[in-house]
């Protein structure tokens, strides 16, 4: 089935989706997003990710390109068209077309681009056997709790972790600490059984899942704590998790090539993800087997 998108007041043919060369996203990377998960036709922790959405805006003083309850239609309309039950929602707002300069435009006319398409989110064997890191220095920019369009550095860690047999890196900063992953939260379970996530603050991407965990974390009763974490502790953790809105909680169980643990998932990670996947409302075939198998 052809994919539509919708570009500036218009639902296009996906492949014949353009915007304007002199774009200051294109040019600048000037513009945020959002990746919003789609469950069986509901939209996972929108809310969530809108008013990310619009702390980035504010935060680079870009403005809405419409009214958040219009986005909100526009976002169902383009899964609709998309025959989407389970997928992502793709949405970036740029500062718009304007003759190139580093200054902003005047009246800025904000782009806006709106895609949608299907995914499984995890493969059984992900959940199943867990997944592979590996750690990188953290080269970003100190602003990393706007979700910007600028993803060079976690561009190029993406193809570091695929070339090492990866599924992820995870981004060091100099004192050896773990900021999170290129494209996820990071987390590990101490052995005493304590959960443990950096803290939100302009060093990570304060991710929605990651939020909505702790949130189910906190409600189960489980021992969290955000904070730093090393490396080396990292390698000698019980558990160690991954968290995005397409990955939602992932078991990490290997680390630079180390064993995480008994080097299988555990049962806090497998909770978690219960949790999640029930706060979510999952009620779709290809994701429940997977629910019960856990």
């Amino acid at each position: 089935m052809p994919r539509t998108a919708y570009v500036n007041g218009r639902y296009v043919a996906h492949g014949g989706a353009h915007v304007h060369i002199e774009d200051r996203g294109f040019q600048f990377a000037d513009g945020v997003y959002e990746v919003v998960s789609v469950v069986d036709g509901v939209f996972a922790d929108e809310d969530g990710h809108l008013a990310r959405l619009s702390r980035s805006l504010n935060e680079l003083d870009l403005p809405w390109p419409m009214h958040p309850m219009s986005l909100r239609f526009v976002m169902r309309e383009v899964a609709r068209r998309n025959r989407v039950r389970n997928g992502l929602v793709y949405v970036q707002i740029t500062r718009g077309e304007a003759p190139r300069d580093f200054r902003f435009p005047a009246d800025p006319v904000p782009t806006l681009v709106v895609t949608c398409r299907s995914t499984k989110f995890s493969a059984p064997q992900q959940l199943e056997k867990g997944v592979s890191v590996i750690t990188i220095p953290d080269i970003r920019w100190a602003r990393r709790d706007i979700k910007s369009v600028a993803l060079l550095p976690q561009v190029l860690g993406k193809q570091r972790a695929a070339e090492a047999g990866a599924f992820e890196a995870w981004q060091v900063d100099p004192d050896g600490t773990v900021t999170e992953g290129c494209s996820s939260n990071a987390w590990i379970v101490t052995q005493e059984g304590v959960l443990v996530t950096r803290a939100a603050s302009t060093r990570i991407l304060n991710g929605i899942t990651r939020l909505s965990l702790l949130a189910e974390a906190e409600a189960a009763g489980i021992p969290f704590e955000e904070r730093a974490f090393t490396v080396e502790e990292a390698y000698a953790a019980r558990e160690a998790l991954i968290s995005s809105a397409s990955t939602f909680c992932v078991p990490v169980t290997r680390i630079d090539g180390k064993p995480v643990g008994d080097g299988v998932p555990g049962p806090l990670g497998r909770r978690l993800r219960q949790a999640y996947l029930a706060h979510v409302g999952v009620a779709d075939p290809v994701i429940a087997p997977m629910v019960t198998k856990l």
